[in-house]
């Protein structure tokens, strides 16, 4: 009997995803890499969100035709006894009134009280969404009806909110402008109640011709208790800012030393109190994809490269697990969602002037 065309096609994609996975093991810290799915109903994926619950790792992310069309949901898989389960379709940006708009940039949290609540927008445009959440109580099987976020709140925009030791919950957030270009601006969304009230906090300003306009952020916590926030910009690299006084007040945005192209990072502190970012260290397009680590958040050390080939490896999402292990997700072309482990005790760290 002769083979199909499809069955060749199927045959050749695991043949090469299962060479990415390989490839990416021969680096020390590396534990395990793989694929969400090999096939899927949806042809193109993006943005990625991870969290460890009481039966294992949930990732979900949004998936349709293509970013931005109306056909765009929330997809998401658990992972049970090591093995993703098959995505599952859990929100999407259809209205009351029968209109459907696209969904963007879901983000996983645990909310407390063994619930878990995943943020996500909607709207035609990234300029023009509104916030969303639907929660689970039984670690991802099943989800609540959406929730639309007051106005003006947001949620997490890309990346996931944290925790504060007093109980306070910072959600990092950001807005872009129907102008052109476009004017990007960081803000935090801070919570006392558990997420029943969120209050606005903003950078302090700077004057407008050196305003560095950023999305998108990451937050670190210091040892000293200082917050970091680090993120996307369109100034080449970069940026961080400040608050001393857990996240009531931040700094003016400054660039660090890390490139950015323009494209989604993530980052998080390890539980031995070093930093940890996922980003491209590049100026122009979305490879590669790299891991560096610091101790202070201010110099950073080149840790491992995920991704170097031609294409787009992009918007990833970090966590680390009660194992002590870092789980990273990221895009991988458009067409999967890549899952690897880390061992951060067995990196082999360079000081990044030695690696550009």
């Amino acid at each position: 009997m002769p083979i199909s065309n499809t069955a060749v096609l199927a045959v050749l994609t695991a043949l090469s995803l299962n060479a990415c996975v390989s490839r990416n093991l021969t680096q020390p810290g590396i534990v395990h890499t793989e694929f969400l799915f090999e096939s899927a109903s949806f042809p193109s994926v993006h943005a990625s969100t991870l969290i460890e619950t009481d039966s294992g790792l949930i990732a979900a992310w949004f998936g349709g035709t293509a970013e931005g069309n109306n056909d765009v949901g929330i997809w998401l898989s658990r992972q049970i006894d090591g093995e993703w389960t098959t995505s599952v379709e859990v929100a999407t940006g259809e209205q009351t009134n029968g209109i459907r708009y696209p969904t963007w940039n879901p983000v996983l949290f645990a909310s407390g009280d063994d619930e878990v609540s995943l943020y996500y927008k909607v709207g035609p445009s990234p300029r023009e969404w509104w916030g969303s959440v639907i929660k689970s109580g039984d670690d991802g099987l099943n989800w609540s009806s959406p929730e639309r976020l007051p106005d003006g709140i947001l949620g997490p925009i890309k990346n996931k909110p944290v925790r504060l030791s007093d109980g306070t919950i910072i959600s990092s957030s950001s807005t872009e402008t129907n102008s052109r270009p476009s004017n990007w601006r960081i803000h935090f969304e801070l919570s006392a109640d558990n997420g029943e009230n969120w209050n606005i906090v903003r950078p302090a300003p700077v004057n407008s011709d050196s305003e560095i306009h950023a999305i998108q952020p990451s937050i670190l916590i210091h040892t000293d208790g200082r917050l970091q926030a680090l993120g996307r910009t369109r100034s080449d690299y970069v940026f961080q800012t400040w608050s001393d006084d857990k996240g009531l007040s931040w700094s003016p945005v400054t660039l660090t030393s890390l490139p950015n192209p323009s494209a989604g990072t993530d980052a998080l502190t390890l539980s031995d109190g070093r930093h940890l970012i996922v980003y491209n260290h590049t100026l122009d397009g979305r490879s590669p994809l790299n891991v560096a680590v610091s101790d202070d958040g201010e110099k950073w050390h080149a840790a491992l490269v995920l991704e170097n080939e031609r294409g787009e490896y992009s918007y990833p999402a970090v966590i680390q697990t009660s194992d002590g292990l870092v789980h990273i997700t990221y895009t991988w072309r458009r067409e999967f969602i890549k899952h690897v482990v880390v061992n951060p005790n067995e990196l082999n760290l360079t000081p990044i002037s030695s690696w550009d």
